[in-house]
């Protein structure tokens, strides 16, 4: 670590450009490298709005603006790769494109030069794959803004070396962000426990349990939560939320993990959110009216908690519970999912923090519902069980 200094980011888009950003902040010369001009001078713009947005702000001075600047240096060449001692993959989802950046990587750099990928979706072992050198590989997931979010998921395969994943946990300290360190697995900590709790709260507005507004402010009411789940669909991006969804599902082919119909009719429809004008809110106008609450039983039964919960413990409950079932199968500890929700999704406590705060009965309650008033059918996690039987009380 105390040798490294060229860091290379091969693709310059919204988060590749955040992320050369970040790490000539942190005082490494980037290398940012793009497939054409237009693209690298895009990249550029990207890096010089956000720069000028923290002078605005006051959260940088103009000097050290123009130092961050003159430590990258933009290129449409990997060639210039060829003395880097880490390389951070940032190119679109495609496993295709990867294929092209990592087999050139691996060409070009070093044999000693580590290889990340910024994945968020696919398997990270399988890109690892592509590379004489994957014992040199790991997953180093940002979370967008990349200048302003904490949280960096350093991403382990059964190929990675201890060194490697050691070297690229320190790498993400040294440019200021909070590693969490998982294993390859479908949505890593954050995404798999944030979008199945989007996606329930879909199936909640698509069964007309209650209404956008009233899904949103129940949990951000309750949990004090950022934004509400619906608002946040639409920030993140409709169809981002729905390919989250079929990766967990590939993998893990378990009905929890199965897009609710609307996500996927909202995607066919070109519903994305903000980014295309209109998701589950209308961004094309200066006001979106708040809807009619609905009035079926069912929302009725609800919002009368008739079934001894409320819409917020409806959606939270399974959200914790899928946290829960994480830590039980040994993914992640209690301490890492809780950090991976604060510092990814700007959580005020995490999932664990929330269930040891409020207790069994809370969680129970909804689990243990009639199916017709939950939103899952799945079961409690199986750490419950051996706490009750050990006399556990915390999982911390």
């Amino acid at each position: 670590m105390e040798e490294f200094d060229k860091v290379g980011v091969v693709g310059l888009g919204t988060m590749g450009a955040g992320i050369a950003e970040v790490f000539a902040r942190a005082g490494f010369q980037v290398s940012g490298v793009e497939i054409d001009g237009t693209a690298m001078e895009r990249g550029r713009d990207h890096v010089r709005r956000s720069l000028a947005k923290a002078v605005d702000k006051g959260k940088l001075g103009s000097e050290e603006r123009s130092g961050i600047l003159d430590r990258i240096a933009f290129t449409t060449d990997r060639e210039d790769l060829r003395d880097a001692d880490f390389v951070v993959e940032a190119v679109p989802e495609r496993m295709d494109f990867k294929r092209d950046v990592f087999t050139d990587l691996d060409r070009i750099c070093p044999p000693g030069t580590i290889l990340a990928t910024n994945t968020s979706s696919l398997s990270v072992t399988e890109v690892a794959a592509l590379t004489g050198r994957p014992d040199k590989v790991v997953g180093l997931h940002f979370f967008n803004p990349a200048p302003v979010m904490k949280l960096t998921e350093v991403v382990s395969t059964i190929s990675s070396s201890q060194s490697t994943v050691d070297i690229a946990t320190e790498v993400a300290k040294r440019i200021g962000k909070t590693p969490v360190t998982v294993a390859d697995r479908a949505g890593f900590a954050a995404n798999a426990l944030l979008v199945p709790f989007i996606n329930d709260a879909i199936s909640a507005y698509e069964r007309k349990i209650a209404s956008r507004e009233e899904i949103d402010a129940a949990v951000t009411e309750d949990a004090d939560l950022p934004m509400g789940p619906l608002t946040l669909a639409d920030l993140v991006g409709v169809d981002v939320c729905l390919a989250v969804m079929d990766v967990l599902w590939d993998e893990f082919r378990i009905q929890r993990y199965a897009a609710t119909p609307l996500l996927r009719r909202m995607v066919a429809a070109g519903r994305l959110g903000r980014k295309a004008g209109r998701g589950f809110y209308d961004y094309s106008g200066p006001s979106d009216p708040a809807e009619e609450p609905p009035t079926g039983p069912l929302a009725q039964a609800v919002r009368s908690e008739s079934f001894g919960f409320d819409l917020a413990a409806m959606l939270l409950v399974p959200h914790v519970n899928d946290a829960l079932r994480m830590v039980g199968d040994g993914y992640a500890s209690a301490a890492d999912v809780d950090t991976a929700m604060r510092f990814g999704c700007g959580y005020p406590k995490g999932p664990v923090e929330l269930f040891e705060e409020r207790g069994i009965p809370w969680f129970g309650a909804v689990l243990e519902a009639p199916t017709p008033a939950r939103l899952t059918t799945a079961a409690a996690a199986p750490v419950l069980l051996a706490m009750e039987v050990t006399g556990q009380d915390s999982l911390r």
